[in-house]
């Protein structure tokens, strides 16, 4: 019998039991599974009697169809899937349109320099990225759960985006295109851009067909954060040339972060002087900014916008001193007016980027999911994972009509539209109508805008990923499982690529969870003194044991993985199959095990080779001399250990609704408590 050396043990059998019962207990009969379904029934026979009648389960399910197509089915699904008809009328007008208007401009407003810039991160023209903050931000604005989301371009799927493209268009090897050339490359990559964001929202929108929406869970928060991290490493290098002026070919695949890092050692003499200037004066403008935006995000009214101040300069300073014609210096030019015509992209490269599509779909419901959760969790408001797959796959799909590339929600415009005071998702459509001036009015204002401070815009907006890494010591002390997460795949992400680094770091998480599934111990449980709770005795050296009953809880599933360790565990404690009982109770009073409790309260569920070995040991007790009792076995586990035949080796007397009932009945089998009195205090 299993317990700790000073552990307390009660009275032998056929003695009088020194227990004493809790203070106000009332007594009541152990309860069976049978005796309380016969008592109080439940859902399980309502299921039962649909399962055994095909004809009533078909009648059942066109009940609820027809319920669905009902006026009000049809009115609760139609405000199901447009939420603004939920949230527009309790609006309250006077307290959040301020705000909403003030946060919408300011975000709007960041969004038109950082659009451009993360467009030359997906390696597409500067206008296709207003595009991509115009569109989708409109479409979430209707579909969208979280109310203080801000959805847009992002650089980790700008990055992502950037390498398929490269892959699937790469730049002819002489180089020097004429005008009309690079014309036509421009477009192929924006077509392939557009068809990997049709690509991803599809896959979204399949998502939310199979109800998808819990495959979020499986995207840790250790997972994201260093994939975050690690990407942001990836934009950092990636900018380099631009941030030097030199015209380097872009690296794509496994270790691009060092070839781009060779290859920019290796042209650093022929940077150009101009370029570099105006880079180092960019960072020195904007990186003191940010830091004034964090550090008195409560004392300003509403955060600087140093992106388009800095925008603003710089191409003034550029149309002034003719910096393009003198120094050869990289601007933009010229911003087409107006939308462009939509266009269906081209469904015959949809085999070759689903690939690509695939990873950019998780990382974008993975990071809009979380963000929409933190602030949901934060302002006491709920989301739902499922439209928010909806409203993702939408916006993805939509947009790319409109030669948009992939988007999602933003780390540092959702912050920044919470700092500004924004409230609901209203502050979007001001968002659009700022972007929509830009795209119809503004646009030749930035046509002597250098592409190194667009550069510097991308690096100095992932200030936010890199301090993720202050949270690593914090990390390390509270589980370190998580924390080699977080460094396996950032390591990953950084020296392979974005995808291969999010695959492995998704692999090596669930490989956490499954190892830890399979190191969980076999606690064997004392009863507390004076109430009827059981414990394990590890816990307490007070917890008192009973001669020949066992008492085990087994708080992990039962599946392939484990039943090799559950067979072991239960022959270490019960002495079967010929092994030496490990005893660690006193001499005199060890006592064989007469009867067994096992406490399936954390068995979740068991697959067929659980259940089998569950089957196997009923047997085994049974030849043993043995009394099998098993205790909380949810509905799921006991159809499972049904099917697999187990009431063939036990009866359904032996199945109880807890631990206390089990117990009472097994002190009743040992005579400890007379030999027809069987009460349970409750």
């Amino acid at each position: 019998m299993s317990g700790l050396l000073s552990t307390r043990t009660c009275s032998s059998p056929g003695e009088v039991s020194d227990i004493k019962s809790p203070l106000g207990a009332k007594l009541r009969e152990p309860l069976t599974e049978a005796r309380f379904k016969q008592l109080f029934g439940g859902a399980e026979q309502e299921l039962e009697l649909l399962a055994e009648h095909g004809w009533s389960r078909l009648c059942h399910l066109w009940r609820r169809w027809a319920c669905s197509c009902s006026r009000p089915g049809a009115w609760r699904l139609l405000l199901a899937r447009l939420p603004p008809l939920r949230w527009l009328p309790h609006y309250r007008w006077r307290a959040w349109l301020l705000g909403d208007a003030v946060a919408g401009v300011t975000v709007g407003i960041v969004h038109v320099p950082q659009g451009m810039a993360f467009a030359l991160l997906s390696s597409v023209p500067p206008v296709f990225g207003l595009y991509t903050s115009f569109f989708p931000v409109l479409i979430y604005t209707l579909l969208g759960t979280g109310r203080h989301l801000s959805t847009g371009t992002f650089a980790v799927l700008s990055l992502m985006t950037g390498s398929a493209v490269e892959r699937l268009v790469p730049e002819p090897l002489g180089g020097n295109l004429s005008g009309i050339e690079m014309e036509q490359l421009d477009a192929q990559r924006v077509g392939a851009a557009a068809a990997v964001a049709f690509g991803s929202g599809a896959l979204m929108l399949g998502m939310f067909a199979l109800q998808l929406g819990v495959l979020s869970t499986f995207l840790s928060e250790p997972v994201v954060k260093a994939l975050t991290s690690g990407a942001a490493l990836h934009v950092l290098v990636s900018q380099l040339p631009s941030l030097l002026g030199l015209p380097l070919p872009r690296q794509i695949g496994c270790f691009a972060l060092f070839k781009t890092l060779a290859a920019v050692l290796t042209a650093l003499p022929r940077s150009s002087p101009a370029e570099l200037t105006i880079s180092a004066l960019s960072l020195a403008l904007l990186v003191p900014v940010k830091e004034l935006n964090v550090r008195f995000r409560n004392r300003l009214p509403t955060p600087i916008p140093g992106e388009i101040v800095m925008v603003l300069l710089a191409s003034v300073l550029c149309f002034t001193s003719s910096l393009d014609t003198r120094y050869n210096v990289q601007i933009v030019g010229l911003l087409p007016g107006g939308f462009p015509q939509p266009l269906l992209p081209n469904l015959d490269e949809l085999p070759r980027i689903l690939a690509d599509s695939l990873p950019i779909a998780l990382v974008t419901f993975a990071v809009s999911a979380s963000l929409a959760s933190i602030y949901a969790d934060k302002y006491s408001y709920t989301i739902d994972s499922n439209q928010e797959l909806l409203a993702h796959g939408v916006s993805n799909l939509i947009s790319s009509l409109f030669s948009c590339f992939p988007n999602s929600a933003t780390l540092a415009t959702t912050s920044l539209l919470v700092d500004a005071g924004g409230n609901t998702q209203l502050a979007g459509l001001f968002s659009c109508i700022v972007v929509l001036s830009v795209l119809l009015w503004l646009g030749p204002f930035f046509y002597y805008l250098p592409k190194a401070v667009l550069a510097c815009i991308n690096i100095s907006s992932m200030r936010q990923m890199f301090f993720q890494m202050q949270e690593l010591p914090q990390l390390w002390r509270l589980s370190r499982v998580d924390f080699a997460v977080w460094m396996v795949t950032w390591v990953a992400v950084v020296t392979l690529s974005v995808d291969l680094g999010l695959a492995i770091g998704v692999v090596f998480s669930m490989m956490t969870v499954v190892c830890r599934t399979q190191r969980v111990q076999c606690l064997a449980l004392g009863l507390a003194e004076g109430t009827e709770l059981y414990r394990p005795l590890r816990e307490s050296h007070k917890l008192l044991q009973v001669p020949g009953l066992c008492i085990l809880s087994y708080p992990t599933p039962l599946y392939f993985g484990t039943r090799g360790q559950f067979r072991r565990t239960l022959e270490w404690h019960l002495g079967l199959g010929g092994g030496k009982v490990r005893d660690l109770v006193k001499e005199e009073f060890a006592e064989p095990v007469r009867v067994v409790v096992l406490d399936c309260s954390g068995v979740t569920f068991a697959d067929a080779a659980g259940a089998r070995e569950v089957v196997q040991l009923a047997s085994r007790c049974r030849d043993a001399g043995i009394h099998l009792l098993l205790a909380q076995c949810n509905a799921s586990l006991r159809r499972t250990l049904s099917q697999a035949g187990l009431l063939d080796r036990m009866t359904p007397e032996q199945l109880f609704v807890s631990v206390q009932d089990a117990a009472a009945h097994a002190l009743e089998k040992l005579e400890l408590t007379g030999p027809k009195t069987c009460t349970v205090w409750v």
